[in-house]
């Protein structure tokens, strides 16, 4: 009669997923397409959300699948699209099942397939150098890299945000992928150089404690330090795409406030007057303006005559 009709309902009385196979499994049909619609415990601004179910069996006539394919978005229409969260197409049993349904959800969830073109530009992309030009840095950087930090890396920065250590290094794991804690060795600033390696890349957290303009401070500088070309090609380049993830994760995570990043080739230049200069860069003075000339001096000249003679005077 080219109409839709009901063809057996259920009512809940538990959770959905604890009743979901044993009320939509014997509704199906080895020969002959059907519509399901599954009611959910969530809901939504217009009511319950549903699960839309087509069913239409290998083993069914071409015909019946035509008309189930063209009548799908009239029933989907009638019923109100808005209730319908996830659509499920199936043609064997394990497609519609509850575990068919929990996988049709992981899939929902991963990324979306690439396409050959994308994968290349996603490679490209990530092998692409881009050339940072800020103050603080002196060399090419890779897009940034977030690899976690281990435990106590991050308990050695917790220390170091209150204040019980004032210097903390990190280096990167590579067979781990992961940034690891290198040594929390109390420094002052004397010292600072001594910490840098010789051979081999490493981030460094220090507390320097100095006065500016009369008052005592306590500033945490963030050093990037690189041996030039002592260091293996993968080397500088992870320790220079991680620099900046680092970075955030440790002003947004640990909370703290770097007042100057840093990034350097050897420990000499870690002197006393370039940390303060670095901290506390000279402001460039104002150029002194022209001072106006003086008028001459004596005589003013001549009185300015602001009205006619006589304006407003008797004779």
């Amino acid at each position: 009669m080219e109409t839709l009709v009901l063809g057996g309902t259920k009512h809940a009385s538990k959770k959905w997923d604890q009743e979901y196979d044993a009320y939509v499994l014997p509704l199906l049909q080895e020969d002959m397409p059907s519509y399901l619609l599954y009611r959910l415990d969530s809901t939504n601004n217009q009511g319950y959300e549903w699960i839309f179910l087509a069913w239409s069996p290998d083993r069914s006539p071409v015909r019946q699948k035509m008309l189930y394919a063209a009548t799908r978005a009239t029933l989907k229409k009638e019923f109100g699209g808005g209730h319908i969260k996830d659509e499920i197409f199936g043609t064997v049993e394990d497609d519609v099942s509850l575990s068919g349904y929990r996988k049709y959800l992981i899939a929902q969830a991963a990324p979306q397939p690439l396409t050959a073109a994308e994968e290349e530009l996603r490679q490209i992309k990530l092998s692409e150098v881009q050339t940072d030009i800020s103050v603080d840095t002196k060399q090419q950087t890779l897009t940034g890299v977030a690899f976690p930090m281990q435990r106590d890396a991050i308990q050695a920065l917790e220390q170091f945000r209150e204040k019980k250590i004032n210097y903390v290094q990190l280096e990167i794991d590579f067979k781990n992928e992961c940034i690891k804690l290198s040594s929390t060795t109390p420094t002052e600033l004397k010292d600072l150089p001594k910490r840098i390696p010789k051979d081999a890349a490493r981030y460094h957290f220090f507390l320097y404690k100095h006065s500016h303009e009369g008052d005592y401070l306590e500033s945490t500088v963030f050093i990037y330090s690189m041996p030039g070309y002592k260091c293996s090609i993968r080397e500088r380049m992870l320790y220079s795409s991680c620099k900046n993830p680092l970075i955030d994760t440790v002003e947004s995570n640990q909370h703290i406030q770097i007042a100057k990043k840093l990034e350097i080739d050897n420990g000499d230049e870690l002197t006393a007057e370039f940390m303060y200069e670095e901290v506390h860069p000279k402001q460039h003075a104002h150029k002194q303006a022209f001072p106006k000339p003086k008028g001459p001096a004596g005589k003013k000249g001549g009185r300015r005559i602001t009205r006619p003679p006589g304006d407003g005077e008797e004779d």
